[in-house]
């Protein structure tokens, strides 16, 4: 039988593991340029005319890397490209916000307890803000200053924690951690397609042609290659914020976020320093240490604890909580799943509802009927262990119910 459910988890999953992947190979040749330019040994009158070189062991060989301040005498007949990389990972990330947070809009994008808004309406912000995002920061760049990179990093940090704070009023605290990624990462994929790709064609171009390259192309693609070397891990730990309510299930959400681009700074010092032999700054980890420690802190306040008094049920929860076998999966659901899920777990050592998702009232199911039937129903993934023995019959009723009101 075909299930429509079941194919939208597997294409979730499958779209994904391409974001991993692609993301994977971005991260990892972003990070190793940036490691390499910074190693690079400048101090040595090199015959090629090279600003600089390193010699590398990897895989049982060894590798002679030089590379040119502006460009080589002469076009090389093969020259490799990076940027299929960054173009995938943002490709496939916006695929996921499509399928998870607009698709999924009325669960995860919409929160009427922070603004109670229409599904067209979040999903219009959510587009403009990615925009936008890359709108102000490029023209911050291309001003006076974007000269002084330090002041350049300390004023997109100020915009950074503005629009935190700004997505924790429209959204719900799961997406509101994770637009800020997406903000985030689209500033830095637009970066490699609008001026960095561009700036070396012009160089290449001149090559082909015979002109000397001019030297500023590749000073400004450095310094936007740069930034996103720095936002890198704070991107990644946005990403998989979704999976950890503590961290966007707090009313200190957008201050948290704010920190996590902090951590990224003295992480990444750490490591550009080292590569650049510029001594060995241990005190970054110290520094991240406390960064870190006043995160969990900070999470430790409860947002968003939805009550059936409080949030009203969406036109599609709506039609579950109609339909047949409802009361009868309500019953099964609260005496299987609830002393988990619920916003002060019952179980022993659970500080919180696995996933956020809390399910001690009828209208909780009605809200999280998908998940219920994926992970309950059509599966045996909850409860853990079958650690609640819930029966075979109790999943087929789940099943049940949620294609009756899905046919319906």
């Amino acid at each position: 039988m075909y299930d429509l459910a079941a194919m939208e988890a597997w294409l979730e999953f499958a779209v994904r593991w391409v974001h991993v992947i692609t993301a994977i190979a971005w991260i990892g040749s972003s990070f190793y340029f940036i490691a390499l330019d910074l190693g690079l040994h400048r101090d040595r009158n090199l015959a090629s005319g090279a600003d600089g070189e390193e010699w590398q062991v990897h895989g049982g060989g060894f590798y002679h890397v030089q590379k040119y301040l502006v460009a080589p005498e002469q076009m090389p007949a093969d020259l490799v490209w990076f940027k299929w990389e960054s173009y995938s990972t943002w490709l496939s990330g916006f695929a996921m916000l499509i399928l998870v947070y607009y698709m999924g809009a009325e669960l995860f994008l919409v929160d009427p307890n922070v603004a109670d808004i229409a599904v067209w309406q979040a999903i219009l912000i959510s587009l403009a803000s990615l925009g936008f995002g890359w709108v102000i920061y490029d023209a911050i760049c291309k001003s006076r200053l974007g000269d002084d990179n330090t002041r350049l990093m300390v004023l997109l940090y100020v915009i950074l924690v503005a629009m935190a704070w700004g997505y924790t009023q429209v959204f719900s605290g799961r997406a509101a951690l994770l637009h800020l990624g997406a903000f985030t990462a689209t500033i830095m994929t637009a970066n490699v397609f609008f001026i960095i790709m561009p700036n070396q064609r012009i160089v290449v171009a001149d090559l082909k042609a015979g002109r000397v390259p001019d030297a500023k192309y590749g000073r400004i693609a450095k310094q936007r290659s740069t930034h996103n070397n720095y936002l890198t891990l704070p991107v990644i730990f946005l990403m998989l914020s979704n999976h950890y309510p503590l961290a966007f299930a707090s009313q200190y959400n957008w201050l948290i976020a704010s920190l996590v681009f902090l951590m990224g700074v003295t992480i990444r010092h750490y490591f550009n320093s080292l590569h650049a032999r510029k001594g060995n700054p241990t005190w970054t980890w110290l520094a991240t240490a406390v960064l870190f420690i006043v995160i969990m802190w900070l999470s430790t306040a409860p947002m968003f604890q939805q009550t059936e008094e409080e949030v009203s049920l969406g036109p599609q929860a709506r039609r579950f909580a109609a339909a047949e076998g409802f009361e009868d999966v309500a019953d099964i659901v609260l005496g299987r799943c609830s002393m988990c899920h619920a916003a002060e777990p019952s179980w022993d050592g659970m500080a919180w509802p696995p996933k956020g998702i809390i399910l001690e009232t009828p209208n909780d199911l009605a809200r999280h009927a998908k998940q219920v039937y994926l992970q309950a129903g059509l599966s045996t993934a909850m409860p853990p262990a079958n650690l609640s023995y819930i029966e075979p019959e109790e999943r087929a009723a789940i099943v049940a119910w949620f294609r009756a009101a899905s046919e319906g």
